[in-house]
């Protein structure tokens, strides 16, 4: 007589894990919206972004040493300005508000899309909190990596893995 041995089917096994997998990568996503859909456009010629005008909604900071992905507080600028990015209708600079100072930059193409390069900004007195956070902000302009659109979202991630995420808005100043 031969003895049967049961061996258990792997396929519900591996559908658990993937279905895991599945599950922690859509609650990593909606937590810390960092990871870009599939259907996004990662390093989009900068010409898809002439004439358009984006604000500033969501600042991820880098994961800290446990994996966790923190949030940095974007306060509503002097006056109520948001931090704003808005492309010139010649793909050819940026220009935009800190929340107390305007800034512009020059759009330089390169295999990451596009680069920013020269950038400027007033120098009107602000909180030293304001001044902390615009002095970041110009520094991950300047510093990022990457850059993934998805409709109307955009997000820019830096060198430091801060991810500054942004929405379009109508752009009234044409």
């Amino acid at each position: 007589m031969k003895t049967a041995i049961f061996r258990p089917s792997r396929g519900p096994i591996k559908r658990f894990f993937l279905i895991l997998s599945c599950l922690g990568l859509g609650f990593l996503t909606a937590c810390a919206n960092v990871i870009p859909p599939c259907n996004a456009k990662t390093s989009p010629p900068s010409s898809e972004f002439r004439n358009t005008k984006w604000e500033l909604v969501r600042w991820n900071l880098a994961p800290n040493a446990k994996g966790e992905v923190r949030s940095r507080q974007i306060p509503q600028g002097d006056n109520s300005n948001p931090i704003q990015i808005i492309f010139d209708a010649n793909g050819e600079r940026v220009s935009g508000s800190t929340g107390c100072n305007r800034f512009t930059a020059r759009i330089t193409e390169d295999a990451r899309g596009f680069t920013l390069d020269q950038i400027a900004a007033t120098k009107m007195a602000c909180s030293p909190q304001r001044m902390e956070l615009e002095n970041d902000f110009l520094y991950e302009l300047n510093d990022y990596r990457s850059i993934v659109r998805n409709g109307d979202q955009l997000l820019m991630i830096g060198a430091d893995r801060e991810v500054l995420s942004f929405i379009q808005k109508n752009n009234s100043a044409k």
